[in-house]
């Protein structure tokens, strides 16, 4: 317990150095400085891997699995980069958000630090109740893992005509605005402003609701996705809080280049397909975890490098076409 604690604790030191010590007054967050952030959180999530090795050879945490404390690190490194990973749909719904309810690029920050307080409290009761289940119903991993090879074919065979998700259509913009009077105006970083009909929510706060539900539907793949790798709930919940944590800055540095990266599906639809038949056949075939990190770092890296090479191909021929 008292290793939970300090982990705990020593995340929300690090939110509340963020929020009010790096970006306490609210400014745009540049290219340079989300990658200089996306690289801290990477480091700090890999150093932590050693942590992970350390405590494993400890009592300090419990080991129901009795993993060995290099298969315990490989273990929360996969996890990480599965939830980093499965982050990409998540940033380009928070990016269409953004631009569905005009919020300004000074203020995003500070709308996906308070969604991440959310995120981590309901991440937090989904991997309870999923590793509850796992622990105490095993058949239910057959369950997860045609779940979540049911999202990778329906990702493979979604059609991209189909209707992109509207915010404001949404049934949560819509519950929200019977609970609520919803202003079309912004006031500094308020969340709510006085107006003739009495308090009203601001965009921020619809847009940060509207992410948090978001994040729920999102976490409904990842948490079974990582519970194909392990069912050790300190290593479930912290390698999606450090994937979480790193999702803001990974925002901002992906954000001018969304459409780059357009060609990342693929590789989600790999690791969900390979998480799902790892769960479904965990019982006949043992996959070493040096094989599920390198089959994930590469589908990874190779989603990132097609989808670079396309996008610079589609702008030659762009650049070529309108000088014709």
């Amino acid at each position: 317990m008292i290793v939970w604690i300090l982990f705990l604790v020593l995340i929300f030191t690090f939110l509340a150095l963020d929020l009010g010590v790096f970006n306490k007054t609210p400014h745009v967050i540049s290219t340079k400085e989300a990658s200089k952030w996306t690289a801290i959180w990477f480091t700090i999530s890999m150093l932590f891997s050693g942590v992970v090795y350390w405590l494993y050879t400890t009592d300090y945490v419990m080991n129901p699995d009795r993993l060995k404390p290099a298969v315990a690190s490989m273990k929360f490194i996969t996890g990480y980069l599965i939830e980093l990973s499965l982050s990409i749909d998540n940033i380009f719904v928070i990016a269409l958000i953004f631009a569905s309810f005009k919020i300004p690029k000074k203020l995003q920050h500070r709308v996906l630090f308070w969604g991440i307080l959310g995120a981590i409290v309901f991440r937090g009761i989904m991997i309870y109740f999923g590793v509850l289940l796992i622990q105490k119903f095993s058949w239910t991993s057959y369950v997860f893992g045609a779940f979540l090879l049911f999202t990778a074919m329906k990702m493979l065979f979604t059609s991209e005509d189909e209707e992109e998700f509207d915010p404001k259509k949404s049934i949560i913009y819509k519950i929200l605005g019977k609970i609520i009077p919803i202003s079309t105006h912004t006031d500094k970083e308020h969340f709510f402003i006085k107006t003739e009909r009495g308090n009203a929510a601001t965009p921020l706060f619809v847009a940060l609701i509207i992410i948090e539900v978001m994040d729920v539907v999102f976490a409904v793949d990842s948490v079974p996705a990582i519970l194909a790798i392990t069912a050790d709930p300190f290593l479930v919940f912290s390698s999606n809080i450090f994937a979480i944590l790193g999702l803001r800055s990974l925002y901002f540095f992906l954000a001018n280049m969304l459409e780059k990266f357009s060609h990342l599906e693929y590789s989600l639809i790999a690791i969900l397909s390979f998480v799902g038949l790892k769960m479904l056949l965990h019982d006949y075939i043992e996959i070493p975890e040096w094989a599920s990190l390198g089959f994930i770092a590469l589908s990874l890296a190779i989603g990132v490098i097609v989808s670079l090479q396309i996008s610079k191909k589609e702008d030659t021929k762009k650049h070529h076409n309108k000088h014709q």
